[in-house]
């Protein structure tokens, strides 16, 4: 109860105040200790219905002003970002929709509104001003960290890309923005998805680190996250530091704790890792569930993943993930070019790469371990070469 944000209750707060100009750019920003009081619990759909829907009133008019600010400033934080050029992946995400029995009632793409992307850019903004203060500080921070990818990755990228008509920058160091152009050319074509997946995969893993080595994907020089401390243990990390560092009480980070703030970025990276997984595994419980009864049934989809032992193939209408064994791809031997992210038959040259289109009939699921087999339907096979 202490941290839930309730609509016109005094919570007490953290808060960082920031001065933008027109293009985005901060002028300065400072941090307060003091008591908010909530005027009004919205979600994301709430916020962009009001916005795109003025005429109906759907929220009193002092709100309704509110949100016109919001995204007044929002619209001088996008050029900002666009001047930044961060990484700008595009995948859908599954939103798992369960039934007041805890069955599985369907599957549907997560929506990704404009007020979704406001709220990231201002939690961007307070990220970095509280990274800047403790380094200006020199007050030690738990840093949010995404080195740039290596070159053995990127080299694995540019090789796949080139077999489809693209180029990716090279004699020099790699950019978000290279990864951009790209993304930009097959923004309305059949490769949209796969090239963003590859890109994403060619990624490092993001980390903590009080050793700070910038932040790659959102193209910055340091950041920190401030912004949930509900949520992560590193924001509460960062808030105690600017506490000490701005001498803003005696609750500040403990001494103890900063001596230990190697040992605990890696225990906090490790279990954000597990958590990830772990959340993965449950969407793929709940789809292998889903669709227990409709064996036999026949989707659409395209490669996602090549393996020595088989294709994984993302469904259309679900955006689940099925194994397609390679034992059931036929009499032909299969060999596995890892840098082309395909599978060449040895005898036929029948390849099987990321992103082509194929038919796929469910064989079978395992609620248990969240796996989906498949086969792929006769005369769904891509062209040799």
């Amino acid at each position: 109860d202490l941290c839930s944000l309730r609509e016109g209750v005094d919570r007490t707060s953290l808060a960082v105040t920031i001065w933008i100009d027109a293009q985005g750019t901060k002028r300065r920003h400072e941090f307060t200790r003091g008591m908010i009081r909530v005027a009004a619990n919205m979600n994301y759909r709430m916020v962009q219905y009001a916005r795109e829907n003025p005429s109906e009133k759907a929220v009193s008019e002092s709100l309704a002003l509110t949100i016109e600010h919001l995204y007044g400033a929002f619209a001088a934080l996008k050029i900002a970002r666009a001047s930044r050029q961060p990484l700008d992946i595009e995948l859908p995400e599954l939103r798992v929709a369960l039934g007041p029995d805890g069955y599985v009632e369907g599957i549907y793409p997560r929506t990704r509104w404009e007020s979704h992307r406001l709220i990231e850019e201002f939690m961007i903004a307070a990220n970095v001003a509280a990274a800047e203060t403790l380094e200006e500080q020199d007050t030690p921070c738990m840093y949010r960290i995404h080195d740039r990818p290596n070159e053995e990755r990127v080299a694995a990228l540019r090789e796949l890309l080139s077999s489809l008509d693209l180029q990716l920058a090279k004699g020099q160091a790699i950019k978000p923005e290279h990864f951009n152009q790209t993304l930009n050319q097959v923004a309305n074509t059949p490769h949209v998805h796969l090239v963003n997946e590859v890109i994403l995969r060619t990624q490092t893993q993001a980390l903590y680190s009080p050793v700070n080595n910038g932040h790659f994907g959102l193209n910055l020089h340091r950041y920190a996250h401030f912004t949930s401390p509900i949520r992560r243990y590193a924001d509460l990390i960062v808030h105690r530091s600017l506490i000490s560092a701005l001498k803003l009480g005696n609750d500040g980070l403990k001494e103890e704790a900063e001596e230990s703030l190697s040992e605990l970025g890696d225990h906090l990276s490790s279990t954000e890792r597990q958590a990830a997984a772990a959340e993965r595994e449950a969407t793929n419980r709940y789809l292998a569930a889903f669709l227990e009864d409709r064996r036999g049934a026949e989707f659409s989809g395209r490669i996602s993943g090549v393996t020595r032992f088989g294709l994984f193939v993302t469904l259309d209408e679900l955006g689940a993930d099925g194994l397609v064994p390679i034992r059931t791809l036929g009499d032909e031997y299969y060999l596995y070019v890892e840098e082309r992210h395909a599978l060449v038959g040895e005898r036929t040259g029948q390849e099987f790469t990321l992103g082509t289109p194929v038919n796929v009939r469910l064989v079978g699921t395992d609620t248990v371990t969240g796996s989906i087999s498949l086969e792929l339907i006769h005369g769904s096979l891509p062209e040799k070469g």
